[in-house]
């Protein structure tokens, strides 16, 4: 049986969807799946809101197409299917001297998820985006498949594909330039910042391989932007033994982060690095990719979700960042899972998210008063010059989005010309109207 209806969600929970899921295990089964007409591709479903859903539609899993194809050492140039995990690049590369280039907040994040979110992370000011180190991709069209590469005359393809939601194509496989890596173990430099000017300065005066700032959401005053500094860089040396991953068994009640225990876990939190702060050796997934080591994590949200906001602004909009972090502040509803990073100019795509700037994420519960102060924060990136991370967003509105990503003209003729039918659409990309309807 190829096709098997069921509910599903992305990450956040928040959506979901009803619908017929293929999980193909080779590519032979791929094309039977593909018999009746080409359907989006999904992985892990690692995207917070409805990127990977599909209502009342078909979707393809991807996950068990996740063969290491080829690998050359002289050049560190990887060839994988799209279903094969970060993390498990970064688990079987590293002893050998490699890891992914760009690597997101989870491991479980797919190859073909990261390229058609074009992800960043905490080398971003240094490395830029994921697709800057994609050197070919293998894309699956309703004609057939073709070889996709940065330059030449797919070029505008390429850029399309990248950051591009899936929309242009199946993508089956990709050529990755891996990053030399001195080991398999992290030196991480972790220090508590006072508050926002402090953090912003330091993140500017960073020459760290690696850099994520986790910021207390709930401060306020004098303490607004007070948080904790994390710089890494790979060595060698003996691994860290790794406790047992935990794993949340239930749906976490209404008042498990509720204003009080959250405001009491953030200073706590702060107060475990020492004021002098410290160096402290990890083991790569434990700094890469740390709410790993929580299996459905989601679940402390409760069972209606949760949302993210993640904007980032151009240098020039601080301000205006530090003025949403006191709109978060005074609301009394972020989680303790708030994120500041700097990034610099590197994007690959028409709709790859990083511009040169500063970047904030923060989780919210799925309330009413919630999904309130995230349209006023949106608000607030429009006013600013900035804009909202697909992979993360699940209540932005079309025009808004668009007036953000001035490419996307570019972006919409490549894939009306690759999927003229509009097979590939998603409920992000209804919801936001970033194609016409068929």
């Amino acid at each position: 049986m190829l096709w098997k209806t069921a509910d599903y969600s992305g990450w956040g929970r928040a959506l979901t969807a009803r619908g017929e899921i293929a999980r193909p295990e080779r590519m032979r089964g791929l094309e039977a799946a593909l018999a009746e007409g080409l359907a989006p591709a999904i992985g892990m479903r690692r995207s917070y809101g409805d990127a990977a859903l599909n209502g009342g539609g078909r979707v393809i899993d991807m996950s068990r197409l996740d063969r290491i194809l080829a690998f050359d050492p002289a050049t560190g140039v990887l060839e994988a299917e799209a279903g094969v995990r970060i993390g498990d690049i970064a688990a079987a590369f590293a002893p050998r001297g490699f890891l992914p280039p760009v690597m997101p907040g989870t491991g479980l994040a797919t190859l073909g998820g990261c390229i058609a979110q074009d992800v960043h992370g905490k080398n971003h000011h240094n490395a830029g985006s994921f697709c800057q180190h994609v050197l070919s991709l293998r894309l699956r069209q309703a004609g057939g498949t073709v070889e996709v590469t940065p330059a030449g005359r797919t070029r505008d393809l390429f850029r399309a594909t990248a950051g591009g939601l899936g929309q242009t194509g199946i993508i089956l496989s990709a050529r990755l330039r891996l990053m030399p890596a001195r080991g398999d173990i992290m030196m991480v430099t972790e220090r508590r910042v006072e508050g926002w000017d402090e953090f912003l300065a330091l993140l500017d005066a960073s020459a760290a391989t690696y850099t994520v700032g986790w910021i207390d959401a709930t401060a306020r005053g004098p303490a607004l932007g007070r948080g904790i500094l994390e710089e890494g860089e790979t060595g060698t040396g003996l691994v860290p033994r790794r406790g047992r991953a935990r794993s949340v068994p239930f749906d976490a009640p209404h008042f498990a982060l509720s204003a009080p225990v959250v405001r009491a876990f953030n200073a706590a939190y702060y107060r475990r690095v020492p004021a002098g702060g410290r160096t402290v050796v990890k083991p790569i997934g434990d700094f890469f990719f740390p709410l790993d080591r929580i299996r459905d994590w989601n679940r402390l949200y409760g069972r209606r979700g949760f949302h993210q906001f993640q904007c980032v602004v151009p240098v020039a909009s601080a301000p205006a960042l530090r003025a949403m972090l006191d709109t978060i502040a005074g609301s009394g509803l972020a989680s303790p899972l708030a994120v500041l990073k700097r990034m610099g100019p590197g994007r690959a795509g028409f709709l790859s998210f990083p511009m040169e700037g500063y970047t904030l994420a923060v989780d919210f519960p799925n309330r009413a008063e919630a999904r309130e102060l995230i349209k006023r924060l949106e608000d607030m990136t429009i006013a600013a010059s900035g804009r909202l991370y697909f992979a993360k967003d699940s209540l932005a509105r079309g025009a808004d989005i668009r007036a953000m990503y001035p490419e996307h003209p570019q972006w919409l003729k490549v894939v009306d010309q690759a999927d003229p039918e509009g097979r590939l659409a998603t409920d992000l990309v209804r919801r936001l109207k970033l194609r016409a309807p068929r």
